[in-house]
């Protein structure tokens, strides 16, 4: 198979038009057309829908769409593998991290380890939710992501690396019960209201589950998906929200905050997920070792200072 009619047609697809393509491949219209009937013709299927308005692939263009991205990904690794033997390894490596974690702490001296001891390594940083990376993994787009361990994921393996508690973090004027300093109970917590991630975010089902087992139900009065949209609430005083203490320490180096520990302890998994059918590239094998140490790194210097 020509891998260059693959390259064309994803190009096509993304591009939503065969005359905006040729122009990105710098390719004459008339000879990319012919390249996309030959490839329809070699998979006996149609793959692309011709309309005024564009193209759109077909149900067997979208499966081949899949496919190629993981094939030319391959391909590229492939060629950057053997490129550099015997030499430093280069080439590119994708990175998803989830935010509402650790990440934000992890995310730069990442890039920083990896600059000084890869520098022909391209590192890409993507900031996104669970699902999106899952995904992105599945289909040969991502290397590797550190996320919330949710549970088993098909395409995915996870390596568990730490836990995080989460907090409860609101103004005084909010009402949390107890003393300031002390932790506060679930049950406490029942009509409180609260900023919450989406529904199919982990720590959100991680504190519903909390609130079912105590007998309450959680009184959500926003979803929020954005860690400084969150912070701005919670000082404004729309409510109370539950977070991990590194995104707390991060952005809610507020005095003016209450944070407060829940008991029972409420904790979350932070797992480095790779593809489960997929080998990683040379330089992404490197880049996950070094992805393992920062974060051991993390974790050490976090239990000398809660000490």
């Amino acid at each position: 198979m020509d891998t260059r009619r693959l390259f064309a047609f994803v190009r096509i697809v993304d591009a939503g038009s065969i005359t905006r393509a040729a122009d990105i491949l710098h390719i004459a219209q008339p000879a990319l057309s012919q390249q996309m009937t030959a490839l329809e013709s070699q998979f006996g299927q149609q793959l692309l829908i011709r309309s005024k308005q564009g193209v759109e692939p077909t149900d067997a263009g979208r499966a081949l769409y899949r496919h190629a991205q993981i094939i030319l990904r391959q391909v590229a690794r492939a060629q950057a593998e053997v490129s550099v033997v015997g030499r430093e390894l280069a080439g590119g490596v994708s990175v998803g991290l989830a935010p509402y974690s650790t990440v934000n702490a992890i995310a730069l001296p990442l890039l920083t380890a990896v600059r000084a001891r890869y520098p022909s390594i391209l590192l890409h940083i993507n900031e996104n939710f669970g699902g999106v990376l899952s995904e992105a993994m599945m289909t040969g787009r991502m290397d590797m992501a550190l996320l919330y361990d949710a549970g088993p994921i098909k395409g995915v393996d996870f390596e568990r690396l730490l836990a995080e508690e989460l907090m409860v973090i609101a103004l005084p004027e909010t009402g949390l019960l107890g003393d300031p300093g002390s932790a506060v109970a679930i049950k406490d917590l029942a009509g409180l209201p609260l900023l919450l991630p989406g529904p199919s975010h982990t720590i959100r089902k991680v504190v519903e589950q909390a609130y079912e087992r105590a007998y309450e139900e959680a009184r959500v009065v926003g979803e929020v998906e954005s860690v400084t949209l969150m912070a701005q609430a919670v000082r404004s005083g729309l409510g109370a929200t539950v977070l991990p203490l590194s995104v707390v320490q991060r952005i809610m180096n507020d005095t003016e905050l209450e944070v407060r520990r829940i008991t029972p302890t409420l904790e979350i998994q932070v797992s480095l997920g790779t593809p489960a059918n997929q080998p990683l590239s040379k330089p992404a094998e490197a880049v996950r070792e070094v992805l393992r140490t920062v974060v051991a790194s993390y974790i050490k210097k976090s239990a000398g200072g809660s000490q």
